[in-house]
């Protein structure tokens, strides 16, 4: 087993074949990042974030971003590399995440891929060609007055009607995801799903995934929330504010964010806010569970927070290596 002084785990499964990169995935508040850092620290290795909502300089509380303390124990990427006004697609964050692996290997050093956002992760393992289809503006125009007038429900309704694929990926409330994808089907006439290229992995993958049963997962969302408004997660949202990032932006539309946007609004009760959280999280848990099956034969399943877990991932991953 190797220990935090010795030499990094090597980065190819054999002399002259592909790279070796770690992908450790697991439902929200599973305790990924721990476990990811532990595991770091024991190979040599750097954590690569796919989580989406870290990518935001500025939100951090409601994203139960790693803290600094964190972050110092070993080195960190993509996060805090946005303002919450941007939006960074999908090909953008796969470039930028091949460049910071190639960074890594070039070091030396082990790629922990780390997440829970299923499309950005597939994009970058196995190699997703993005639909290269320009936007509408008059067609978005259009669809954004529907969305007005009809409501967003219906929007996702008639995605779900055109392309059920890409409508079981998109959350509901992701009015820009759902418009988009609707722009690509009208704009082509074929589905959205299928405009999405895949080829062949440019890595060696090792794919760890983390669980824990749902009672103790839940009480761990619900633990969460609760130190998230401990910690000021009001005060953070009401900071966003008033910088000017409107509460329309799609990244406000977060869990945690949109509720507190309510709270201040005098919508909702800090009580009521809770309670819509704890509701979207187990929602987005499960569509989590979409991406990532536990009858996945490629993904090797680990129980989180029983004793010895990073030893027994470590060990794994060394077996794989050596295989």
């Amino acid at each position: 087993m190797r220990s935090k002084t010795s030499s990094p785990a090597p980065l190819t499964k054999n002399e002259g074949q592909l790279a070796l990169l770690v992908l450790i995935v697991g439902p929200t508040a599973v305790g990924k990042t721990e476990l990811a850092i532990q595991l770091a620290e024991r190979m040599s290795g750097e954590v690569v974030s796919v989580d989406s909502r870290l990518f935001y300089r500025g939100m951090d509380i409601g994203t139960a971003k790693p803290t600094l303390a964190e972050r110092s124990r070993v080195p960190h990427h993509l996060i805090d590399i946005a303002d919450p006004d941007e939006i960074l697609s999908l090909s953008v964050f796969q470039r930028e995440a091949q460049l910071v692996i190639s960074d890594i290997h070039a070091r030396g050093k082990l790629p922990l891929l780390v997440g829970g956002t299923g499309q950005y992760i597939r994009a970058v393992t196995q190699a997703w060609t993005p639909p290269q289809v320009k936007p509408d503006s008059m067609l978005r125009a259009e669809l954004e007055k529907m969305r007005d007038q009809r409501g967003k429900e219906w929007l996702y309704e008639r995605l779900n009607s055109l392309d059920p694929g890409a409508a079981a990926n998109i959350d509901s409330r992701n009015v820009r995801r759902t418009i988009r994808a609707l722009e690509v089907i009208l704009t082509t006439g074929r589905k959205f799903s299928e405009l999405r290229g895949q080829g062949e992995s440019p890595y060696h993958l090792i794919t760890i995934g983390l669980n824990r049963p749902r009672p103790g997962l839940y009480a761990r969302i619900d633990a969460r929330i609760e130190e998230m408004f401990k910690q000021g997660l009001l005060d953070e949202v009401k900071g966003l504010l008033s910088k000017g990032y409107s509460p329309d932006l799609p990244t406000m539309s977060a869990i945690g964010y949109r509720e507190c946007v309510k709270v201040i609004e005098g919508t909702w009760s800090i009580e009521q806010a809770k309670v819509a959280m704890r509701r979207a999280t187990r929602s987005f848990v499960r569509r989590q569970a979409n991406w990532f099956k536990e009858t996945d034969p490629a993904i090797n399943w680990f129980q989180a927070g029983g004793p010895g877990v990073a030893e027994a991932m470590e060990s794994f991953i060394e077996d794989a290596i050596h295989k």
